[in-house]
């Protein structure tokens, strides 16, 4: 670029030029001068740029700087008034009132002016914490000897001394605005704490006894530090802790206080310069760019955004930090290289590549393309000369938009560095602006995590200097906290970054830190590859955590039978326990024998009807040893069977016999007038009407387990119910896997009550007969089922194993009916809302979509515990996805595929809603391996049970937040004293 066209680029980015000493020096937005086309600009030329300053062609005025007023109250002043004030509106009672809080009065009062927007938050959270403070902080020393300790004593003294923000006391009761009062005389309080180390370590004891969750510091009072030691017999030495507040310091004044306390101890205070006072920044924060301007900027980069952006669903940003847990990670020095490298090509700053790596993060956490956090700004960018050597709180907490979408890696940098430049220019703006510029309304956060990129220096890099200056002074712990309940350090040092997270207990900190580290490698691998790729593809899940969610959680392989018909398993039992009794209903029963001939006969005249494999026979009847036979029939003849409940209105009953296109109907004589009328054969389940058919086992040429087995309607979401094909090798892994896992076994006593078209009674029957089991049917019903009658009849059968829907189980629970023979209850068909006391028999909570043949996951459920739906049953997998079908993080939502040998073969006659649900697998070895899109949100626990959350498309939005309906019901349902809850 040309010398005008640097100038003009200077001007907008922000950035001044001066002379000092002959040398050309450049200051303003850091961010912008990491752009290596502007560093070359300005080193092309650098003679022009020095030849224009000296010749007064430049001015240096920076965007949005103000003119500071002078301090008005001189030495000696002993009663302060209005007039003297140059950055706050007083009284003059107000003011009498604030000097008497002061010792020493008026001739103790350096300046008074307000607090600035960051400071006035943490004054807020100061004064509304119940106890303690989460923003007092610690740092932890120990000292070879008392020389020491007063030489660290005495050189802290004189950084107080220096530095009026280390002389201040905050005060706000009886104002309507607080102030903060700068004093020109205060010492550091110093106490002196006896400690016994019989008691323990001495370090500890001390550390409790000022722990910043109980412990609070008096901020009325100058200065904001205080310096507690004891004793430690054990060591010989003297430890303490220096105790500060973040309204005085923040993390950078530290280095500061650090290195001119450096000075200090080795005897050069006098080359430390004129200390920059505070009043200058505060008068840049609220002097500065107009809030019109802040209003403009945010409501362009916010206005759209109206969920907060809030990973695991954490919100408490009030929080006192007495439950974060701090991880440190540091990143391989080749990597931080090869991102600063990728950076410099790129013509962004290195810091725009962790912000981008942070919002992959945050993507991931949330499912959200558009996702906001904190950023934490040095605010020293449009300060007045040398506020990078200032003393105070110059740090800004604002948001940051990052977009994590189908746009390329490398101009998702470039965006993202471009916004945080833009950001930077309003580095004062108070936070609470920015957020009503958003689109979240109500109290929600607009966001609930923050990302520090700091630039620090490693104590390895000290020179000899500053370790003569600390012998005999040990750093032991420099303490963050933090009321965010997720908050990601950089620290550039450098040669080498390092991560530090602090966060809430409820998450897990190093796999947060695992998740950043592998951002940030493939972020820069794809930058050096494929930069085009699209950013939505990254993924942040490190190489463990995918193999757990795809294989760990999915260790569900077992044998199970191959190359038989569920039929042929039965017929097996007729062989080797003819009279066994295989089914009651009443005061009715069939052997083994006697059903499979029952069932042979008819079978046989569907045969003769011209029935062949994958066919589809209609079954319209009521449960019953007839209607058992019926299903039986079907198999045998080689179709598939379509149970219709004959208490269907006549619209949907028409439909679902128009839909599946039988080739016969079978049905009982009381129920022919509520078929329509056709043409096609209609079949009596009456026996005695083919007592003198054919009774022995048909051979259907070509039937094999890849034929049809039934067909089951869903309710659809276009209204019309879909056929879900069901094939019958899925079903003998249905049968193998309720066998081995409830024990069901020839002997055993099992029920079948579920609804006739309910998927669920093939969970019931079909396990049963292949095993030789005894099937109990419950009474059939017509409209309404008596509950409390089904009970009482579930509660009278010797039942081993049983299921119950969900609800009715519920009620069960709620009346404490006990059932005396009972081992495993089997609940499913609904989501568990509540499960407050244990029962004498375990409790299995399934859970399964038609598609996946009944059942995908299962698992024991203990009251007191998370409702969840157990893990993958056996040869299922359960993959948990993001809108770009990539596994998402353990404790977060995502969408529910089942895979594996369950699914289903698709649905009947919608060949485009088939491809739409069943996939292609892309996580299995298997060949044409598929999974279902369930519909369903769910998330995983880190013991590998999946926890419901709800349908996908069952939200609604509160205040911002998208919420589960399911979830606030199941919420309630914990409250003493309701037994039902609907939330709509």
């Amino acid at each position: 670029m040309n010398l005008n066209e640097l100038l003009a680029a200077l001007k907008t980015k922000d950035i001044q030029l001066a002379i000092t000493d002959g040398q050309l020096r450049v200051n303003g937005n850091k961010q912008a001068l990491s752009e290596p086309a502007l560093l070359a600009a300005l080193r092309e030329h650098k003679p022009a740029l020095i030849e224009l300053i000296e010749a007064g062609g430049y001015s240096a005025a920076r965007e949005g700087q103000v003119e500071v007023p002078v301090n008005a109250i001189s030495p000696g002043t002993i009663r302060i008034t209005p007039a003297m004030l140059t950055l706050v509106d007083l009284s003059q009672d107000t003011l009498d009132q604030i000097v008497a809080h002061i010792p020493g009065g008026g001739a103790n009062v350096q300046d008074i002016y307000p607090l600035t927007p960051l400071q006035e938050g943490i004054l807020y959270h100061h004064a509304s914490a119940a106890q303690g403070d989460p923003y007092v902080m610690q740092a932890k020393f120990a000292f070879s000897g008392l020389e020491r300790f007063e030489a660290f004593v005495q050189a802290l003294q004189t950084v107080i001394e220096r530095h009026d923000i280390l002389r201040t006391a905050i005060v706000w009761e009886g104002l309507d605005t607080p102030v903060q009062v700068v004093l020109r005389r205060v010492g550091l309080p110093v106490e002196e704490v006896q400690l016994d180390v019989a008691q323990g370590d001495v370090l500890e004891q001390l550390h409790a006894r000022f722990d910043a969750r109980h412990f609070r510091l008096d901020v009325t009072r100058a200065p904001l530090l205080r310096l507690a030691h004891a004793w430690n017999a054990e060591s010989g030495r003297i430890v303490a802790i220096l105790l500060f507040h973040h309204m005085a310091m923040d993390h950078s004044a530290l280095a500061v206080v650090s290195e001119e306390m450096q000075a200090c101890l080795s005897g050069q205070s006098a080359r430390l310069g004129a200390p920059v006072p505070f009043r200058n920044y505060v008068a840049q924060a609220r002097l500065g760019i107009s809030e019109s301007e802040h209003e403009a900027f945010f409501r362009e980069m916010l206005g759209d955004i109206d969920e907060p952006t809030l990973p695991f669903g954490l919100q408490g940003v009030h929080g006192d930090g007495s439950d974060i847990e701090e991880c440190g990670v540091p990143l391989d020095p080749l990597l931080g290289q090869r991102l600063r490298a990728s950076a410099r090509s790129l013509g962004v700053s290195v810091a725009s590549l962790f912000h981008l790596g942070w919002g992959q993060v945050l993507n991931a956490l949330t499912g959200k393309s558009a996702v906001v956090f904190g950023t934490v700004l040095m605010g020293r960018m449009q300060g007045a000369e040398s506020t990078d050597r200032a003393l105070g709180i110059f740090i800004n907490t604002l948001p940051l938009r990052v977009e994590v979408s189908a746009l390329a890696t490398s101009d998702s940098v470039k965006a993202t560095h471009a916004r945080l430049t833009r950001l930077m220019r309003h580095e004062h703006a108070p936070l609470v602006l920015a957020q009503r510029c958003s689109g979240v309304v109500g109290s929600s956060p607009l966001f609930s995590s923050l990302l520090n990129y700091r630039h620090s220096t490693s104590s390895a890099n000290a020179s000899a200097e500053a370790l003569s200056a600390w012998e005999g002074i040990s750093v032991l712990h420099a303490e963050e906290r933090t009321n965010y309940p997720l908050t990601l350090s950089i620290d550039d040092f450098g040669d080498h970054f390092s991560l530090t997270l602090l966060a809430s207990r409820e998450v897990e900190a190093q796999r947060i830190c695992g998740y950043m580290v592998c951002a940030m490698e493939n972020l820069l691998q794809t930058l050096e590859r494929a930069a085009d790729t699209p950013l939505s593809q990254l993924s942040v899940l490190p190489a463990p955590e995918r193999e757990q969610l795809l294989t760990g959680f999915n260790a569900s392989d077992v044998e199970y039978v191959r190359g038989q018909t569920i039929h042929q398993r039965f017929e097996a039992q007729v062989v080797a326990r003819p009279q066994a009794l295989a089914a009651v209903h009443l005061d009715k029963q069939l052997t083994f024998d006697e059903l499979n001939r029952q069932a042979n006969r008819l079978a046989h005249r569907l045969i003769d009807l011209g029935v062949q494999p994958d066919d589809r026979v209609a079954i319209v009847a009521r449960r019953g040893l007839d209607t058992l036979a019926g299903l039986l029939a079907v198999l045998k003849a080689g179709a598939g069977y379509v149970p219709i409940d004959p208490a269907h209105p006549a619209e949907r009953l028409n439909y679902l016999l128009s839909d599946c296109a039988p080739v016969a109907i079978l049905t009982s004589r009381d129920l022919l007038a509520r078929l329509p009328a056709q043409e096609l054969p209609v079949l009596d389940l009456d026996p005695r009407t083919w007592r003198s058919g054919n009774d022995a086992n048909p051979v259907v040429p070509g039937l094999s387990e890849a034929n049809l087995a039934y067909v089951i309607y869903t309710s659809g979401s276009t209204g019309l119910p879909k056929g879900v094909m069901v094939e019958h090798q899925t079903l003998a892994n249905l049968v193998d896997w309720h066998c081995n896992a409830f024990d069901l076994c020839a002997g055993r006593h099992t029920s079948s009550l579920a609804g006739f078209g309910f998927d669920a009674m093939a969970w019931e029957v079909w396990p049963a007969l292949c095993v030789g089991a005894t099937l109990h049917l419950a009474p059939a019903q017509d409209g309404g089922e008596d509950v409390d009658g089904l009970l009482a009849w579930w509660c009278a059968q010797p039942l081993d194993v049983s299921f119950l829907p969900t609800p009715v189980a519920e009620y069960a629970f709620s009346r404490h009916l006990e059932h005396p023979t009972l081992r495993t209850l089997l609940i499913g068909g609904d989501r568990l809302r509540q499960f407050s006391r244990n029962q004498h028999f375990d409790v299995i909570n399934n859970y399964g979509p038609t598609e996946a043949t009944v059942v995908a996951t299962s698992g024991r459920i203990e009251a007191g515990e998370a409702l969840h739906i157990g893990k993958p049953v056996s040869n299922t997998s359960v993959y948990l996805l993001d809108d770009q079908q990539r596994p998402v993080p353990i404790g977060v939502s995502g969408e529910l595929y089942i895979g594996g040998a369950g699914v289903a073969r698709g649905y009947l006659n919608r060949a485009q809603l088939t491809a739409e649900r069943f996939l292609p697998d892309p996580f299995s070895e298997r060949p044409n391996a598929r999974m279902y899109r369930a519909g369903d949100l769910a998330r995983w626990r880190p013991d590998g049970t999946i926890e419901y959350l709800g349908r996908n498309d069952d939200q609604v939005k509160i205040r911002g937040m998208r919420i589960e309906l399911g979830e606030i019901e199941s919420r309630l349902h914990q409250l003493p004293g309701l037994q039902e809850v609907v939330f709509r």
